[in-house]
């Protein structure tokens, strides 16, 4: 039983790895021909094992531990970090997923909730200034965010009558969620870019004013695993984003089509992340917080209230309050 578990472990944490992998390949590379450059073309056919060759560099380097840092807090919390990063895949419906859970949005809120604590214990345990105001402010960000996302994710249960991922694809059959509900879809996809640290919102990394922020006495292995937490994020929150607004079509004989459908729409939610880094500067931090508390939270605010006062949601079934 052990060894089926660890196989199965295995299998839904490798080709998470290699998708993260390859997307930063990807994105070199977008970000190459969009700036009128190569990008990377050198290490293997086209530039193809460049990945591997900057996973093995950074994880043979010497990691670097100051010693005035909290050592063992230092280490935890990088692992911390791709440790909740893999683990908020496990209710994501695949071919064979590792947990068929009856509340898998929730699982997926509350995990996402605790990667907080491994950026500011990063930031504490480094015992530098620098390094702890560059926690304190993605803390902030990613806290702010959650609360849009949160609201938005309890309209779409409201409107889909249930808390299972696979609820989210039933309901959409006949229609997709952001259709009627477009406004949720804009300010969901923009939170998920705050969210996953992403450019314009990439303020807890801004190497021209924070050199690199929360992870600024990191480097070789534990960056290496901070770097595959924020883009294995990347890759979930636009899963989640394809179920919630542009779910696959199910094909209960052949799961493999619906699976490679979710996949690709996922792929292209996440080149938009790559042609918006390429296309927009920074935000101001005021910007960031002004845009989620003075533009995204009253939005949602009526908008929640609005779909709880539904008698009915769109499944058909009353909504599970």
């Amino acid at each position: 039983m052990l060894i089926i578990n660890l196989i199965n472990t295995l299998t839904l944490i490798i080709p998470i790895l290699l998708a993260v992998a390859f997307l930063t390949l990807a994105e070199r590379k977008l970000l190459g021909y969009m700036q009128l450059r190569k990008g990377p073309n050198i290490v293997g056919p086209t530039g193809l094992l460049q990945p591997i060759a900057d996973g093995l560099k950074l994880f043979i380097k010497e990691p670097i531990k100051p010693s005035t840092s909290s050592q063992n807090m230092f280490i935890i919390s990088p692992i911390l970090a791709l440790t909740l990063a893999l683990t908020l895949w496990t209710p994501m419906p695949t071919p064979m997923p590792a947990l068929d859970m009856n509340l898998g949005i929730l699982f997926i809120l509350a995990i996402s909730s605790l990667t907080v604590y491994s950026i500011l214990g990063s930031g504490w345990a480094s015992n530098s200034k620098y390094a702890l105001v560059g926690a304190l402010r993605a803390v902030a960000q990613t806290i702010s965010y959650e609360v849009t996302l949160g609201l938005i994710l309890l309209c779409i249960i409201l409107l889909t009558g249930g808390f299972t991922i696979y609820n989210f694809i039933y309901t959409q059959e006949k229609m997709w969620l952001m259709l009627p509900a477009w406004p949720l879809m804009i300010m969901w996809y923009i939170s998920t870019l705050a969210e996953t640290n992403r450019a314009p919102f990439d303020l807890t990394e801004g190497e021209s004013e924070l050199v690199s922020g929360f992870n600024v006495e990191y480097a070789g292995g534990p960056f290496a695993l901070f770097f595959l937490a924020e883009y294995s994020n990347i890759l979930l929150m636009n899963t989640l984003s394809t179920i919630l607004f542009l779910p696959p079509t199910l094909n209960i004989l052949n799961p493999e089509l619906t699976t490679t459908n979710l996949m690709i729409k996922t792929l292209l939610l996440s080149s938009l992340f790559l042609w918006i880094r390429a296309s927009y500067p920074r935000f101001r931090y005021d910007q960031l917080m002004h845009l989620v508390w003075k533009n995204f939270l009253p939005i949602t605010l009526p908008l929640t209230l609005l779909y709880i006062s539904l008698p009915i949601s769109l499944s058909g079934l009353p909504p599970q309050t």
